[in-house]
């Protein structure tokens, strides 16, 4: 069975960084689109990056020029890092990725279990 598990977050101050990480294990035939999605207190789960099979990158305006996605697909892994945090940034971050896991060549969501970021003085 796939699994995905995130790493890296934790408390952050304004203007500083923080970098997140998520790694797929299992059985793998392939990986498509990596995700960060994130949620906050009483609000719905937001999209925040992508980054395709090819390396191609997508972000939410809010964190656009901010954040970077990268992944790096000989481990697996799906990066996020985060320069300028705002405390509007405070949210559990998720990790999502489109996986193949079998040979009928179907790709399937599969999901983290989330890190908390806290951006705060």
């Amino acid at each position: 069975q796939v699994q995905l598990v995130e790493s890296g977050g934790g408390l952050v101050q304004p203007g500083g960084s923080l970098g997140l990480s998520c790694a797929a294990s299992g059985t793998i035939f392939g990986i498509e689109d990596m995700d960060w999605y994130r949620q906050a207190p009483g609000k719905q789960r937001e999209w925040v990056a992508r980054v395709s099979r090819d390396g191609y990158t997508a972000y939410t305006d809010s964190v656009k020029g901010r954040f970077t996605i990268a992944r790096d697909n000989a481990t697996n892994t799906v990066y996020l890092h985060m320069d300028s945090p705002k405390p509007e940034d405070t949210a559990v971050y998720y990790c999502h990725a489109s996986i193949m896991t079998d040979l009928d060549g179907r790709y399937r969501d599969y999901w983290g279990q989330g890190t908390q970021v806290t951006v705060s003085a």
